[in-house]
């Protein structure tokens, strides 16, 4: 179910934009032209986009202006691309972050 906003009461209406499809974690998706990963994925219903690297904890969108990089993850095989300062392009491939060895910690993770 969307959750996008196509029409608000003071702002009105949103223009006719082209819809883009791309995927996150293999779920494909839609977005609009001009539109970030996040408000698109925001729009999709999904609030979790990466897990803590060390605790596994989830993450997702923080602060949305691009400062707290919460919202890092995976572009096209690239890492830690923030995804609310990145615009969804057709056929974009994104997927979350996940849990990384630690090898300062006993057993290489986070206990």
């Amino acid at each position: 179910m969307s959750q996008r906003i196509f029409h608000h009461p003071v702002l009105g209406s949103m223009e006719e934009r082209t819809a883009l499809q791309f995927q996150f974690n293999g779920a494909v998706y839609t977005a609009y032209e001009g539109e970030t990963i996040a408000g698109a994925l925001l729009a999709a219903g999904v609030r979790t986009l990466r897990v803590h690297e060390e605790t596994g904890t989830p993450r997702g969108i923080y602060c949305n202006i691009g400062h707290c990089y919460e919202c890092r993850v995976h572009v096209d095989g690239i890492p830690n691309v923030r995804a609310c300062m990145t615009l969804v392009t057709e056929g974009m491939c994104v997927t979350a972050g996940s849990v990384l060895p630690t090898p300062l910690k006993k057993g290489g993770h986070a206990k």
